[in-house]
């Protein structure tokens, strides 16, 4: 079962009105291309135009708005009035332990008595845990706060009901048939949420709950102190970052990069990154993993400790634990892959083969659903992966671009004790002695579900552009676009007839660069894992070639520039 060179789809974006696009690149003063792209995004108006490059906080909506968040608010006052404790209940990734972090500081800003905590992911599992409302009882507390978990927790509420806590729900996941009996549960696309952005992170729900509070008491200076935890979050999370999600992260980047706090200043020096440089590419693969780390191998308060540290020396510690952990965490990662990968190459036939269903008893479970990932990633199919965990084998479902795993294995739920997720990611339990039973059941459902179009990768172009276009105030703009992600990506060009100058080599891992020309305008350009491509381009005068358009502060040898960079194209795919 060899992947080999994955070949591509190429899809130009549909064009909007060119009527449109003439009218907003002359009110705004932007260049045809821009303003295809902005009109493309939903970017049409003068108005839009000016909320988009210029953000500000005061676009962000009246947290009010939001379904029980005058009881949220009302609950929390009277606490802090009254003198009770409060426990803050994270879920152990980057937006749960950021969420938690964020609610602790505010709470004990304001003079609350407060705790947290974060489940065990082995012992305890996702969620709200009867161990953890156990903990919040025997600490003596009256209000548990749930942040990115708990809109499911129907059972998990009523016990923590009968153990004398209120509960008060921060979620951003979606609902069951039920909503638990909680004082308040916030949760932007429950049913009856009026709430106009639907696609908070849980972190980004607990700081419209700040947002609220910090306004009833007359603090509203206070909020924008919490805009790097929503950042590292939302990113981490990858929600859309679109609507209130952009702002908060744009402005929550400008306080990471211009004064961050100890715990994100020493994860940002132990990953080798620079304050003012920090960008969301920087937090998904370098920042994130560390966080996620000490969850996915340990305790998750670890992260919490790390996050609200205000003493340097203490921060640079627990950094260093966590880079530590990132490190076996990886080990871990890469001989999982290499072992799954044997597995595929064993028992997998290609074609005949639509997913992947792997298990092994001694798999760490903290690490599967990162590798169902890079299974997906090399073979471009759903894949699931699964270890032994108490008797039953335990695992995460990842799918690719465009199909519903979640849906798929809603058709073979016959063969699941339990499963829960999404459209590209899920959770699953499985009898060890129903794994065939599952493994086929799956493998059916994804080749009924899926269609023809789905199973080669599609690179979408936003605008095809000749090289000429590529000018200092049009790379200046295109920075304007940012924070990239979701709902929000990089613009992706297309440029034909190039002629390749000098002579192509490869560099580093097997990464591929070379210089372009067309109509005496000349590019430097760089494919990242593409060196066995050498030939394709070698002398070549009609390339085409689909691209971003990025700054490289890398000189020739190899050492940083000082504050100069140079544009260069970073090839998706060429031929």
């Amino acid at each position: 079962m060899n992947p080999g060179y994955r070949h591509f789809r190429w899809t130009i974006s549909v064009s909007p009105s060119s009527e449109r696009i003439s009218r907003l690149a002359e009110e705004i003063r932007v260049p045809e291309a821009i303003a295809r792209i902005l009109v493309d995004r939903g970017i049409d108006t003068l108005e839009a135009a000016t909320k988009y490059f210029q953000p500000d906080l005061s676009q962000l909506h009246d947290p009010f708005l939001m379904d029980g968040m005058e009881l949220a608010v009302q609950r929390i006052l009277l606490a802090l009035e009254r003198r009770e404790k409060f426990i803050v209940f994270g879920d152990y990734d980057v937006d749960g332990t950021n969420g938690a972090s964020m609610l602790y500081l505010f709470l004990t800003r304001l003079g609350g008595d407060v705790e947290y905590y974060t489940p065990d992911r082995i012992k305890e599992g996702y969620g709200v845990s009867h161990r953890g409302i156990d903990y919040a009882r025997d600490k003596g507390v009256s209000l548990f706060i749930a942040i990115d978990c708990g809109i499911t927790a129907v059972e998990q509420v009523r016990y923590a009901r009968e153990m004398g806590l209120d509960v008060i729900i921060c979620d951003h996941h979606e609902p069951g048939e039920t909503i638990p009996d909680a004082v308040a549960v916030l949760d932007p696309i429950k049913p009856g949420c009026a709430y106009p952005f639907k696609n908070l992170c849980g972190c980004g729900v607990g700081f419209k709950l700040i947002q609220a509070v910090a306004r009833r008491i007359g603090r509203e200076e206070f909020v924008e102190d919490y805009l790097d935890f929503v950042t590292l979050a939302s990113t981490a999370d990858i929600v859309p970052l679109i609507g209130e999600n952009r702002i908060l992260v744009r402005f929550g980047l400008e306080a990471i990069n211009q004064h961050p706090r100890p715990g994100i200043k020493a994860l940002m020096d132990v990953a080798g990154n620079k304050p003012g440089k920090i960008h969301t590419g920087q937090i998904v693969f370098n920042l994130a993993p560390r966080i996620n780390a000490v969850g996915r191998l340990g305790d998750a308060m670890r992260a919490i400790r790390l996050l609200t540290s205000t003493d340097p020396a203490e921060a640079q510690e627990l950094a260093a634990v966590m880079e530590e952990e990132n490190r076996n965490r990886r080990k871990i990662d890469e001989d999982t892959f290499l072992e799954a990968q044997h597995l595929a190459e064993q028992y997998y036939n290609g074609d005949d083969d639509a997913a992947l269903v792997l298990h092994d008893e001694r798999w760490h479970s903290g690490v599967v659903g990162i590798v169902a990932s890079r299974m997906v990633e090399k073979y471009y199919k759903p894949s699931v992966m699964m270890a032994t965990v108490d008797g039953v084998a335990k695992g995460s479902a990842r799918s690719i671009p465009g199909f519903d795993v979640y849906k798929a294995l809603k058709r073979c739920e016959e063969t699941i004790i339990q499963f829960g997720g999404h459209k590209y990611a899920a959770g699953l339990t499985v009898e060890l002695d129903k794994l065939g039973d599952f493994r086929r059941a799956f493998n059916a459902a994804v080749r009924e579900l899926m269609t023809d179009d789905l199973k080669t990768p599609e690179i979408r172009v936003d605008v095809e552009l000749g090289l000429n276009e590529i000018t200092p105030r049009f790379r200046s703009i295109l920075g304007e676009f940012a924070p990239f992600g979701p709902g929000n990506m990089r613009p992706v060009f297309l440029s034909r007839n190039l002629e390749v100058v000098g002579t192509p080599r490869v560099v580093g891992k097997n990464h591929l660069r070379f210089k372009v020309r067309q109509n005496g305008n000349v590019f430097d350009a760089i494919a990242f894992g593409m060196g066995d491509r050498l030939n394709e381009v070698h002398g070549r005068r009609d390339l085409e070639l689909i691209y971003t358009v990025e700054e490289n502060d890398w000189a020739p040898n190899g050492e940083a520039r000082s504050g100069e960079t140079t544009p260069q194209l970073k090839i998706r795919d060429l031929r």
